[in-house]
């Protein structure tokens, strides 16, 4: 079987391996991309682009697809779970960042990332349907072994050095940590996207109760979905269940599962059990991250984004953290003088990445974004 060469080996498709793959063409730095799925479709719900992770994308030329894809937010609004104003601030551009901060369908964001990489890289460059399968590991290169979506061997991959992009289940992290567990908190979410009239400004992100209670977070990704002046509305539900073991990272969800928890949610400004209930998609996954590592490089192998520091979707860090993860690496890499070892770029993005990252997991850990909404149910029993 013929062997692939490639500089640098980027594994996995998503939003940091892209961007990744965006720097590093815009610094003259030569890198392909291999993804595991088949073909790139827009999937999933929404996400939140803080202007930290608005700020990375525009120095990829960027921000006006994505400001014309998605929603740009006005305010953050908390409520109690009896749909009482609790408090509010304006976001973004309207709070004085040089950038917006944008809601946005995921599958629409990476759908932005793709098409861009495609043009700037060749299509020659970004290999989708192929399965990471192991490495093995020389002074000069590493050698990286491939599989097809039905499992057949593809050529393999001989690269100077090999980023895993690969996820928050990682295989070229399990090799390096084999028993490594999930941590889960014991809460419970759903994330689902309903077609509905707009909410308050039509560009608000609102949080409703707490997560002890029942905690509902919603803004909207798209606008004008249907002519009728309705948007796509993301909205994520989230609980405390005692008892609750299940360690899935996500599966289908079900309307049944989530709406009598907030049943009684029907505000004069928010029917929230209409909004469950007409979901077009439901996906339900318990809150888990993995526990720091102290080391993400292993000789020409590093890790990046979820690979590296799977964190609680709080604070909509996960993706902004990969974003910052790919452009801190194409500058260490791009700085690497000429005839000096690309290995030693890896370690010192860890150096500069790893202390900062692992802070971030555990302080999504110990103090949530909804702290107003917990203290005030605390202060007003409910």
């Amino acid at each position: 079987m013929n062997m692939r060469t490639a500089d640098i080996a980027i594994v996995g498709g998503g939003v940091g391996g892209l961007a990744l793959a965006l720097h590093l063409h815009q610094r003259g730095v030569a890198c392909e991309v291999f993804e595991a799925v088949a073909e790139v479709r827009e999937l999933g719900v929404g996400i939140t682009l803080l202007p930290h992770a608005m700020r990375e994308l525009a120095a990829l030329g960027l921000q006006a697809a994505i400001e014309a894809a998605g929603i740009e937010n006005y305010d953050s609004a908390f409520f109690n779970r009896h749909g009482q104003f609790i408090y509010s601030e304006l976001r973004g551009r309207h709070a004085g960042y040089p950038v917006p901060e944008i809601g946005i369908h995921r599958g629409k964001l990476h759908k932005i990332l793709f098409d861009a990489a495609v043009q700037r890289l060749g299509a020659d460059r970004i290999h989708t349907g192929h399965r990471f399968a192991g490495v093995t590991h020389s002074e000069e290169a590493v050698t990286i072994a491939f599989n097809d979506p039905h499992g057949q061997a593809l050529p393999p991959v001989r690269s100077r050095v090999l980023v895993a992009a690969d996820g928050v289940n990682s295989a070229v992290r399990r090799i390096f940590y084999p028993d490594e567990k999930m941590v889960f908190t014991g809460i419970n979410t759903w994330r689902g996207v309903t077609r509905f009239a707009p909410i308050l400004t039509g560009k608000t992100y609102m949080r409703i109760g707490s997560i002890e209670t029942g905690k509902m977070v919603i803004y909207p990704i798209v606008d004008q979905v249907d002519g009728q002046g309705h948007q796509l509305v993301n909205w994520m539900a989230e609980i405390r269940m005692e008892g609750l073991t299940q360690n899935d990272w996500n599966r289908q969800g079900r309307v049944e599962d989530v709406l009598p928890l907030f049943k009684d949610w029907n505000f004069d400004w928010l029917n929230v059990p209409e909004l469950i209930a007409n979901a077009e998609s439901i996906l339900e996954y318990p809150m888990v991250d993995k526990d720091p590592i102290p080391q993400w490089t292993f000789g020409r192998v590093t890790l990046l984004g979820d690979a590296a520091h799977p964190m609680y979707p709080r604070g909509s860090n996960g993706s902004a953290q990969a974003l910052v993860d790919a452009r801190t690496l194409a500058d260490e890499l791009a700085a690497t003088p000429s005839g000096d070892d690309l290995a030693h770029a890896l370690y010192r993005y860890e150096a500069v990445r790893l202390p900062l990252t692992s802070k971030v997991v555990l302080t999504n850990r110990s103090t949530p974004p909804d702290f107003i909404n917990i203290k005030v149910d605390e202060l007003t029993q409910g």
